[in-house]
């Protein structure tokens, strides 16, 4: 019988390795910058085209390699990291297995410059598919650069399954944040598609968050700093009130290495207990520097999780240290950019009290309302979407069918068509509804509506109510471009991270359909002239980013898209919240409107909206 295990040739071996280090063209992205820093380089270079499958270029100013090694970097497992075994539990580098440009070349069309500080001549060298096919001297500055063409290319399979553009994009943008966040005395620079993206100057750490994450951001930081025997944590966390529902702003580095840890994580979720929403998260950057023989690194391709020896430890120090900065903070805010001088001024000042907020407890989106001059000014729906501009009669006929045993109705393309098709959702009639309820309807706790029925009573919750009624005008606005805009007193300009830009930059046509005046307004800014009618807020960065981040969030768990998701995030973001107090008038009126919508039984999250308990049950809850 023939043998029938056989030894992989060392192409095939560098494609299947590529299949677990190179996902994505941000893999690669991650590798080369890795690859830069442990050059000792001070200014590095990327430049992406076409999302990264063109090219990929990384040029540095590190210590170079020689003829030998320029030639030896592509083959696997040839480190100039780790000798022996080990090694391996103290490493103190970025790349230290040698196969990270061994994988990349397999999967590429790959030149490689390369010159050290004592050398004339730099180093060419071009590989194909892990095949070279020039060597040779060349002239270039000190340092490498290495360009990544065509990846996939000899892997239809992999390159058919990217993301679009813009994700991969974002993706490569992710990467550049994490290596660039952790080295601030590096200046890094990132070109996309001809345009600079970042130029990152050195500077602190609190510097290159601000450069990375735009001015507005200086204001939200609260510094962090704990030293011990099994951890020294040092960093910043941004106040409570800027706690957002997607985990976009969590890092943590290890080492100066970029780490995902939930144990972590939940670590500073408990430090913020009580102190932000539920469901939200908390934005946090924190450097941990520990014993490298105190981790493992080694456990998974993209060195991304790794364990620690005293798990718990480190645990119980990152909460109490968010705590102690939290406690700091309540007592007088950072004011120096590069300093934090809260001891400074505890010293000064015993007896500091806790900020007062300043609320008006009668606002509310659907009263009547005086402006400066004195002139009643009421919400008028009908002149944002004409199918709003009668109540529903007899609205309580409507929800006979609105019993536990409904499902909710997710098919967004349909009722988006129907939009299209069609003016109005509802016609006029004869009655008016809001009598028919008088003395009949009250609020629960600011939360809920609840209703007398002849069959029982209907609760209603007020705040996934609005949303739905909310999100049925702006898809209906999406569809016919028909919304209208409120103009600002003064225009706002707003700096966002280059991410959320290149979103915003995406999503403005349909905005703009929906009533915001927007426009671009410089790299990464943007200037806002005035928003839809529903907005009761002025602050427009507030507003803009609160759209982003439900945005991101509607697609990554429920998986919405265009405009389905766009409406239902404006929605979210305007929509009557719970804890806001409502007089009759305006809870007769969400009734009505919400019983004229397409769907009055569930918000576009499948969650329901009304629950009717009947006059039976109540009595059998008695018995």
């Amino acid at each position: 019988m023939e043998n029938i295990i056989n030894l992989l040739p060392d192409n095939v071996a560098n494609q299947i390795a590529a299949g677990e280090v190179v996902q994505r063209p941000a893999s690669v992205v991650k590798e080369l910058l890795e690859n830069s820093i442990d050059a000792g380089a001070t200014e590095v270079k990327l430049i992406v085209e076409d999302a990264g499958k063109s090219m990929i270029q990384v040029i540095d100013n590190g210590k170079g390699m020689s003829p030998t090694d320029i030639r030896m970097c592509l083959e696997r497992h040839a480190t100039s990291k780790i000798k022996n075994a080990e090694d391996l539990f103290y490493i103190t580098t970025m790349g230290f297995r040698g196969e990270a440009l061994a994988s990349i070349v397999a999967i590429s069309e790959a030149e490689i410059k390369s010159k050290r500080s004592e050398d004339e001549l730099a180093n060419l060298i071009k590989v194909v598919a892990s095949k070279v096919t020039k060597q040779e001297p060349c002239t270039s500055p000190n340092g490498t650069s290495i360009s990544i063409k065509n990846l996939f290319f000899n892997i239809p399979a992999r390159r058919k399954f990217l993301k679009k553009n813009s994700v991969e994009g974002r993706h490569i943008i992710d990467q550049f944040e994490r290596i660039a966040l952790v080295h601030p005395d590096v200046k890094f620079q990132l070109y996309q598609d001809g345009e600079e993206l970042f130029h990152l100057e050195h500077g602190t750490f609190r510097q290159r968050l601000v450069a990375v994450f735009g001015k507005n951001f200086n204001d939200r930081l609260v510094p962090v700093q704990e030293t011990t025997n099994i951890v020294s944590i040092k960093g910043f966390i941004c106040k409570p009130e800027f706690a957002r529902k997607t985990r976009g702003e969590q890092y943590f580095f290890a080492n100066n290495r970029f780490i995902k840890n939930h144990y972590l994580h939940h670590a500073v979720q408990q430090a913020f207990e009580d102190l932000i929403p539920k469901g939200h998260h908390p934005s946090y950057f924190l450097k941990l520097d520990l014993d490298p023989g105190s981790m493992d690194i080694n456990i998974h391709p993209t060195k991304t999780e790794i364990k620690f020896e005293d798990e718990k430890s480190v645990y119980a120090i990152i909460r109490s240290s968010v705590k102690k900065a939290l406690g700091e903070h309540n007592i007088t805010p950072s004011l120096d950019f590069n300093r934090e001088t809260s001891f400074d001024q505890l010293e000064k000042n015993k007896k500091l009290g806790l900020p007062g907020i300043s609320v008006d407890p009668e606002y509310n989106p659907f009263s009547e309302r005086k402006n400066s001059s004195g002139i009643t000014r009421k919400m008028d729906y009908s002149a944002v979407n004409p199918a709003y501009s009668t109540p529903v009669d007899h609205w309580e006929n409507l929800i006979q069918n609105t019993d536990s045993e409904l499902q909710p109705s997710m098919d967004f393309e349909t009722m988006e068509n129907e939009f299209e098709q069609n003016a109005s959702l509802v016609s006029s009639s004869e009655t008016d509804s809001s009598s028919a309820t008088q003395d009949k309807i009250i609020q629960l706790h600011n939360r809920f509506i609840i209703i007398q029925i002849k069959s029982g009573m209907m609760i209603v919750d007020q705040q996934r109510a609005h949303e739905r009624v909310l999100f049925e005008r702006y898809l209906g606005q999406l569809a016919q471009g028909n919304g209208k805009a409120q103009q600002l007193i003064f225009p706002e300009n707003i700096d966002l991270n280059p991410n959320d830009a290149d979103l915003l930059n995406e999503l403005i046509p349909q905005l703009r359909c929906m009533g915001f005046d927007i426009d671009e307004f410089g790299k990464n800014a943007f200037i806002v002239r005035g928003m839809p009618t529903e907005i009761k807020s002025t602050n427009a960065l507030d507003v803009i980013d609160g759209i982003i981040s439900n945005y991101k969030l509607n697609d990554t768990e429920l998986k919405l898209d265009g405009r389905v998701n766009l409406a239902y995030s404006l929605a979210q973001k305007s929509a009557v919240k719970s804890g806001r107090k409502l007089d009759k008038p305006e809870m007769q009126m969400l009734i009505d409107e919400l019983f004229a919508c397409e769907n009055p039984n569930y918000n576009p999250a499948g969650k329901r909206i009304i629950q009717n308990q009947s006059l039976e049950q109540l009595l059998k809850s008695f018995e």
